[in-house]
C-alpha cells in the first residue's frame, strides 16, 4: 500500500469515526434517538445551562452536529462541515469547562477532542476517498477554510458570550449565606 493510499484511508477512518459520533450526538438532540431527549428535553437542558432560547439552541447544536458530522463522514464541503462541528463542540466545551479538563469529572475533554478532530479534518481535507474529491473539490477550496472558520468563530463567540453574560447576570442576583445552615439551629 502506497503512502498516499494509507493517508486517504486514515482520513476516511477519521471522517467516519468523528462524523458518526457527531451524527449520533446531533440526532439525540434533534430526534431523541440513542437515548437522547429530543428538542424539548435538550431545549430545557440548554436553558438550564444558560443557552437561551433553549429550543432554538438545541436545534442549532443538533443541526451543526448532525449536518457537520454527516458532511464530514461523506467528505463533502469539508471546510464548512469541520468548522460547524468544531463550533458546536466549542459551545459544549464552554458548558463543561468549569468542571476541569477530564471527562470523568464532567470536564471538556470529550468536546475538545471531537472539536479538534473536526477542525483538523477541515484544514487537512477529506482525502481522495471522499465526495469532495469526486466533485473536483468544488466545495472544498483553500479560501473556504479561513472563511468557514471565521464565520463559525464569530457565531460561536456571540452565542457563548451571550451565555456567559446571562450566567453572570443570574449570579449577580444570588446572595451567599452569611452563616452555614447547621449553625442556624
Amino acid at each position: 500500500m502506497r503512502r498516499n493510499d494509507r493517508r486517504d484511508l486514515g482520513l476516511l477512518l477519521l471522517r467516519l469515526g468523528a462524523g458518526g459520533v457527531l451524527v449520533a450526538h446531533g440526532t439525540q438532540k434533534l430526534f431523541g434517538w440513542f437515548g437522547g431527549h429530543g428538542i424539548e428535553g435538550t431545549g430545557q437542558f440548554m436553558e438550564s445551562v444558560g443557552y437561551s432560547p433553549g429550543k432554538q439552541s438545541a436545534t442549532a447544536a443538533g443541526l451543526a452536529e448532525t449536518g457537520g458530522g454527516t458532511l464530514l463522514a461523506l467528505g463533502l464541503a469539508t471546510p464548512a462541515a469541520g468548522a460547524a462541528a468544531a463550533g458546536a463542540m466549542a459551545g459544549a466545551a464552554a458548558v463543561h469547562a468549569p468542571n476541569g479538563f477530564f471527562n470523568q469529572g464532567g470536564g471538556y475533554e470529550y468536546a475538545a477532542t471531537l472539536g479538534l478532530t473536526a477542525a483538523g479534518l477541515a484544514i487537512t481535507g477529506p482525502g481522495r476517498l471522499s465526495v469532495d474529491h469526486l466533485l473536483g473539490h468544488a466545495v472544498n477550496r483553500g479560501w473556504m477554510i479561513p472563511a468557514a472558520f471565521a464565520a463559525t468563530a464569530a457565531g460561536t463567540a456571540v452565542v457563548v458570550g451571550a451565555r456567559a453574560r446571562r450566567l453572570r447576570k443570574a449570579k449577580e442576583g444570588e446572595q451567599e449565606a452569611l452563616f452555614e445552615e447547621e449553625y442556624m439551629e
